[in-house]
């Protein structure tokens, strides 16, 4: 933003855009929320889900309840109170802890392929290799990591001036999107995103690629092909969930690549699909395709009935 003295300086608010998608956020969101309450509190009620998988699965939904709890005040205050600003400082907060809990969930995801590896590969040493303490550092470790990779966007987006307006265009806060209006050399700032997404998003897809590349070799020297079905269709619900994750961010990368003329709508409807999404979906892919999630969301039903 330029000043009256002619000097660029930070702006003390940001304007949010595309309220008339809030909407169909709200709705997302309610989905979302409810969703992924019930996958915690199944978990946490039933004891036949107290098993490293929904632990995993437990994880997932705590961190998806944090994607949407991230952006939830800006788009509801854009939405239902017509209120577009919203702070400097605020918005950089804002930043960090969304783009923290979408890295955190493609360690998650990792992690969830780690658990059928273990589970189809090596089915004696499951227990003993996935305890719960071992789970609970493996927790802490994709924290950890995504924490310390993060943490240096705010102070690397204050130090810039802000000449080019103070719009955004998206109803939250994103690194890319503040990019695009701000001053000075952002070729740090780019340079450093560059190398949180290879080695966040690089390297866990590719060791998810290589975990089910080792789950098939070993699905396929299974003699029975009712076994050999049975053993891939427990990968399901995670493959769906990793598919969910991955291709929106791959589709914003090719449209961010090769189709840079692309309308405006493009850009923001792929980048709100890749938050607003998968926290959605992943509930109802487990429900759908987990028996014993199925069966523990049709025992409670029926509890609340009598």
């Amino acid at each position: 933003m330029l000043g009256l003295n002619g000097t660029y300086f930070q702006p003390d608010t940001l304007q949010l855009k595309n309220a008339w998608l809030a909407l169909i956020f709200c709705i997302l969101y309610l989905i979302s929320i409810i969703g992924n309450l019930s996958i915690l509190t199944l978990v946490v009620l039933e004891s036949a889900l107290h098993q490293p998988m929904y632990y995993f699965l437990s994880m997932l939904s705590l961190n998806d309840l944090g994607v949407s709890f991230s952006t939830l005040p800006t788009v509801l205050a854009t939405f239902c109170f017509s209120y577009r600003h919203i702070d400097f400082n605020v918005c950089l907060v804002q930043m960090f802890f969304i783009h923290t809990f979408s890295f955190m969930e493609s360690g998650i995801l990792l992690a969830m392929s780690f658990d059928r590896f273990v589970a189809i590969c090596d089915p004696l040493r499951y227990a003993t290799v996935l305890t719960n303490s071992r789970i609970l550092a493996m927790g802490l470790g994709i924290l950890a990591k995504s924490f310390a990779t993060l943490f240096p966007f705010p102070f690397l987006v204050k130090r810039l001036p802000f000449c080019k307006g103070n719009v955004l265009h998206h109803s939250y806060c994103l690194h890319p999107d503040l990019m695009k209006v701000a001053c000075g050399d952002i070729h740090v700032n780019n340079i450093y995103g560059l190398f949180v997404v290879i080695f966040t998003y690089g390297i866990d897809s590719t060791f998810i690629l290589l975990s089910y590349a080792l789950i098939l070799r070993a699905v396929l020297v299974i003699a029975s092909q009712e076994q050999r079905l049975k053993a891939l269709n427990t990968c399901m619900s995670h493959i769906c969930a990793v598919l969910v994750f991955y291709v929106p961010i791959i589709a914003v990368s090719m449209i961010h690549r090769f189709w840079k003329s692309a309308p405006p709508v493009v850009h923001v409807m792929m980048s709100n699909v890749y938050l607003f999404v998968p926290p959605m979906l992943n509930p109802i892919i487990y429900s759908v395709k987990t028996k014993e999630i199925r069966r523990g969301i049709f025992k409670v039903f029926y509890k609340s009935q009598i």
